[in-house]
């Protein structure tokens, strides 16, 4: 009966979603609800009332927990104030205008382009809505002056933005919520373990996804020819600062340069943590650099220090609000969902069929976003249902999180309810619908294009 009842609860959930309901209510109220009635036929069963509050309790202590949870708290919202301060002070501006200076003489390129931009400036940005602001900014009034029709504009705009370049951040909230479910049974287990697996995917579905778009497009661009508004507008605009362009990756070289893997530079422990907090040190370290980039940042404006801390402190506030909230939501419907035994179900079947782990791992929470408008939303309440398939087929657990992690960024792309497409297709003046038709086809190719390379490879 619980099952059952949690089933149609899941399907409600989903229509609340599609019908633009708060997101974090519709996750909150449905695990509370779940929980309710798992409770409610244990007291029967037993004869006892604590069984239902019980329930109820791990819901609350799931949200106060996560609510509090360092590991995501400062590597999130640092990210969120290094991007307001870059947005700020137009580091990422002249960062854009560098990036498209190679393909504007080639029309053809354009399009592409814009999802390789949108992708590269989404790694430093994290938050794929911001990367949009701040893509869209530049780049939809050249392309419209090139004469690319605006569902084409949205559409790669959306595609570059959501794709996954953040995935390549240790400071993706999808990474932080694997390394955090991970920690359990490998307590080294860090968020950049899992960057290492998705580089070794999200290249070939960022090639295929945009090969496929491109395709897709180019039939009906080609007969456009290139406007010289574009060159104009080009030649018109503000000169590119190198200074400005490079600071969005400075956080990143940070991170390179103290990682163990390479060894270049070792941060004593004791300068970000006690003796007794050293799991904390590596998201103190990734809170350090937003910090340390978001100095740098600001220096380029030294007459507006004062804005760019506002700044600064405006992104935590946002990352807190949009990004934070939307984790203890997840977090406590990832537990009410433990009441119907998806986790079994899923370890049974690949227990089963071993194959299935790659495909369900990539598709389900394919599907959450798409419902939900979500991907860290689908990685953080679904990655732990995979934990006891992973240990029953022996793969490698941070290979599997970047399965989920692309397959969620895939359907948060595809779906008509996401921030990211929202924000594009304002931008652009498209329809949302029109734009997540356009993205399906390629999307749902690059996933399967990743499911045959983890089958060639073995892995």
């Amino acid at each position: 009966m619980v099952l059952a009842i949690g089933l149609l609860t899941l399907i409600v959930a989903g229509f609340a979603v599609a019908r633009k309901y708060e997101v974090r209510w519709v996750l909150i109220a449905s695990a509370l609800l779940i929980a309710t009635i798992s409770g409610v036929q244990d007291s029967i069963v037993k004869h006892d009332l604590t069984f239902l509050i019980s329930a109820w309790m791990r819901i609350v202590r799931v949200f106060v927990s996560t609510l509090s949870n360092e590991k995501f708290v400062v590597p999130i919202c640092t990210a969120m104030g290094f991007a307001y301060v870059l947005r700020q002070t137009e580091c990422d501006q002249h960062l854009i205008r560098l990036l498209i200076r190679p393909f504007h003489r080639v029309r053809t390129l354009l399009v592409p382009a814009t999802v390789l931009i949108g992708f590269l400036v989404n790694i430093p940005l994290v938050s794929q809505t911001s990367t949009a602001v701040a893509v869209g900014t530049v780049l939809v009034p050249l392309l419209r002056a090139s004469g690319v029709p605006t569902v084409t504009i949205a559409s790669a705009l959306a595609l570059g933005a959501s794709l996954g370049g953040e995935l390549l951040n240790p400071a993706a909230p999808e990474l932080l919520s694997v390394a955090r479910i991970l920690q359990r049974d490998l307590p080294e287990a860090t968020s950049r373990d899992c960057v290492v697996q998705v580089h070794q995917l999200i290249w070939w579905h960022l090639a295929v996804v945009t090969g496929v778009f491109w395709f897709c497009t180019w039939r009906s661009e080609r007969g456009l020819a290139t406007s010289s508004d574009l060159t104009v507008a080009l030649q018109t605009a503000q000169a590119i600062r190198w200074d400005k362009a490079l600071i969005p990756f400075v956080p990143l070289l940070v991170l390179f340069l103290t990682s163990p893997a390479t060894g270049i530079i070792e941060v004593p422990v004791d300068w970000l943590t006690g003796p007794k907090d050293r799991e904390t040190f590596d998201s103190r370290l990734i809170g350090a650099a937003m910090i340390f980039g978001s100095s740098i940042a600001a220096l380029t404006m030294p007459r507006a220090l004062g804005q760019s801390t506002a700044a600064f402190f405006e992104g935590t506030g946002y990352g807190l609000t949009h990004i934070i909230g939307l984790i203890v939501a997840a977090s406590c419907f990832g537990e009410g969902i433990k009441f119907l035994g998806v986790h079994i179900l899923i370890g049974e079947l690949v227990e089963r069929a071993p194959a299935a782990l790659i495909p369900l791992a990539i598709f389900v929470p394919m599907l959450f976003a798409l419902l939900s408008g979500s991907g860290m939303a689908a990685t953080q309440s679904l990655f732990e249902f995979y934990v006891p398939a992973i240990e029953v087929t022996g793969a490698d657990p941070f290979r599997v999180g970047a399965f989920v992690s692309i397959g969620a960024a895939a359907g948060r792309t595809m779906s008509p309810v996401a921030a990211v497409v929202l924000m594009s297709t304002r931008m652009a003046n498209a329809e949302p619908l029109q734009v997540t038709r356009r993205l399906v086809g390629p999307l749902v190719t690059g996933l399967l294009a990743l499911i045959l390379v983890a089958w060639l490879t073995g892995r």
